[in-house]
């Protein structure tokens, strides 16, 4: 699963890293500990509308938005279900009535520099982060919704929420947790945003995949401190990594550092 991540670049740069149009209107701000119903940043390709509300069918156009993590299906009766929606399985995001309209249509990229993950032994809860090595933002492949029920009054303008895909753990990841984020390679984004695409196209269903060995070996994964565990706690020693003397468990490691893949 993922439960918390980093969120540090400012949006200009993701902007340009995902070559999107900031959206964000100084609503994104540098978190450490990033944990559900927080707003994060999210990157969505969506048809131009004009002043009537129709969308451009020959355009699109990608942006930076913001949402609340913890997706909310527009069929909710409430939004208080969201907190427990953070993450969906790529095994059945398809059929699951939650998530099954995202996944036909409005599927988006959650950029993280990297994410905590929690190995749990018999007397220990060891986090543990993960980012590409060369400090690329991670693309979680991720899925939004708008909500909206004018008898709301805490939200009288809708909701905007988003989820992350889940998958089956590759590699030295797998001895911390069984899950991981699906982290997409820059070369699966266009696919993955196009909302023309459904989600038994080919190119998109072929994405669902558990990460290659290839793109796990440019993570770097490291114990952290478990001053983590408390969303209170929020800064750049979050990332630093634990003496190794202080790991319970270490893991035997066999990632190898490399540039990003392109």
């Amino acid at each position: 699963m993922c439960g918390r991540y980093a969120s540090i670049k400012a949006p200009a740069d993701l902007a340009d890293e995902f070559r999107a149009v900031d959206a964000t209107a100084g609503g994104a701000t540098q978190d450490y500990n990033v944990a559900p119903t927080k707003q994060v940043v999210a990157v969505v390709e969506r048809h131009p509308r004009d002043e009537d509300g129709t969308p451009d069918p020959d355009h699109t156009e990608r942006t930076l938005r913001m949402m609340r993590w913890g997706l909310v299906p527009s069929w909710a009766k409430d939004a208080k279900g969201g907190a427990r929606m953070i993450n969906a399985r790529v095994e059945s995001a398809r059929e699951k009535p939650a998530f099954r309209r995202a996944m036909a249509s409005r599927r988006c990229l959650i950029p993280a520099a990297g994410w905590y993950e929690w190995q749990r032994g018999p007397e220990h809860k060891q986090p543990y982060y993960t980012s590409y090595a060369d400090g690329a933002s991670l693309a979680m492949a991720g899925l939004w919704e708008y909500w909206k029920r004018d008898e709301d009054p805490e939200f009288p303008d809708g909701l905007v929420t988003c989820a992350v895909l889940t998958t089956d753990a590759v590699g030295a990841l797998a001895q911390v947790h069984d899950r991981m984020p699906l982290v997409l390679p820059p070369d699966a984004w266009d696919a993955w945003l196009d909302p023309d695409r459904p989600a038994t196209d080919d190119a998109v269903a072929a994405l669902l995949a558990p990460p290659s060995p290839e793109l796990v070996a440019h993570f770097e994964l490291r114990a952290v401190s478990s001053a983590v565990n408390s969303v209170r706690n929020n800064g750049p020693e979050l990332l630093e990594p634990l003496a190794e003397a202080d790991v319970a468990e270490p893991l035997q490691l066999d990632l190898l550092a490399g540039p990003n893949p392109s």
